[in-house]
């Protein structure tokens, strides 16, 4: 499970079986106090993401470098020989599940409009049975 940062756009790779995978690397922070010096640090772990098929798509539609995922899945390593006949590793997460949590736009919208009021009832009309928001088990 990973919350991180997308550090690129989604690269497509489209197959003649009309299957497809996206590709983008994920930036995950830790930040901790120092205790020898008090300094606040911060350290960064880059990921390799990589998504299939209407996942894939999804992700390429909604997703764009800067926005904010979290991504379940399963840690995978492969290797291939390069041209110059050196063997070559990565280490990827294939991912299984995610969920889109902020994106780039929405937070520039809200930085550019800082004007934009919430809206004052944001109770649903009971009269139409349906419930208030304040009713709600969560």
């Amino acid at each position: 499970m990973l919350i991180g940062h997308l550090g690129d756009d989604v690269k497509m790779h489209y197959f003649k079986s009309d299957s497809c995978i996206g590709k983008f690397p994920l930036a995950t922070n830790e930040t901790y106090i120092n205790k020898e010096t008090g300094e606040k640090i911060t350290s960064t772990e880059w990921h390799n993401i990589v998504v299939k098929n209407k996942a894939a798509e999804l992700c390429e539609k909604y997703l764009s470098k800067g926005d904010k995922v979290y991504i379940e899945g399963r840690i995978k390593s492969r290797q291939w020989q390069a041209d110059d006949g050196s063997i070559k590793y990565i280490t990827e997460i294939q991912a299984i599940d995610f969920t889109f949590l902020t994106t780039k736009k929405e937070i520039d919208g809200v930085k550019e409009n800082k004007s934009v009021e919430p809206t004052k009832n944001a109770n649903f009309d009971t009269q139409n049975n349906d419930f208030p928001v304040n009713d709600l088990p969560f």
